[in-house]
């Protein structure tokens, strides 16, 4: 039995529909696609925290070291691709990733909160969707997932660490903006969606 970790079911507002599951077990060709998609994302996001903040050394070396391990994560996944025959495209940010980034604000020290924000709840819908789909995906590919489950986890503690350490806004408020984009990314990976995706609600 895969089990998501108590941090991240404790952190995210709402676990991912039963629908969406089912859908992913059916589409694994799609969802591959979308992951590696992700996984490329994601190490551009490390890179923009570098580019954004190279005079925060610990944040610009954490991100340094994450940004190679989104992209071993992105040959692995092209990998798996591979050898199953799908080929590989870029696809446009899904609906989850665009109403997450639209809730970034412009002005410092907001506009890093959010984004290291932004990025746990990625990170943790991450995991917590590796352990929901992992069981129902055929081997060697749900041990694959599963095994991604340990690293998606690390990250979401290492962005609200940063949280911590690098942002000099008051603790409540920090559990207020908190709040308020757990129950956007909650709204977002609930409600019907057109598009199926690794992040996508609940398959129309």
């Amino acid at each position: 039995m895969v089990v998501v970790p108590a941090a991240i079911s404790a952190f995210l507002a709402t676990a991912t529909p039963g629908e969406w599951v089912a859908e992913a077990s059916q589409r694994v060709p799609e969802m591959l696609l979308d992951h590696a998609n992700c996984e490329l994302k994601a190490a551009s996001t490390a890179l923009g925290f570098l580019y954004r903040y190279p005079d925060r050394t610990n944040l610009a070396q954490r991100m340094s070291r994450l940004a190679r391990e989104e992209l071993r994560h992105f040959e692995q996944v092209r990998s798996i691709m591979k050898d199953m025959g799908i080929p590989f495209q870029r696809l446009t940010a899904s609906r989850y990733a665009g109403g997450l980034r639209d809730t970034v604000r412009d002005e410092e020290p907001h506009k890093l909160l959010d984004l290291l924000l932004v990025g746990a709840l990625i990170e943790a819908r991450s995991c917590e969707r590796f352990a929901a789909v992992a069981p129902q995906l055929p081997e060697p590919l749900g041990k694959f997932y599963e095994g991604l489950l340990a690293s998606e986890a690390r990250h979401f503690e290492q962005y609200i660490a940063f949280v911590k350490t690098e942002c000099d806004i008051r603790a409540d408020e920090i559990d207020s903006r908190l709040e308020e984009l757990k129950a956007i990314e909650a709204v977002l990976v609930t409600e019907p969606d057109p598009q199926f995706r690794f992040h996508s609600g609940v398959p129309l």
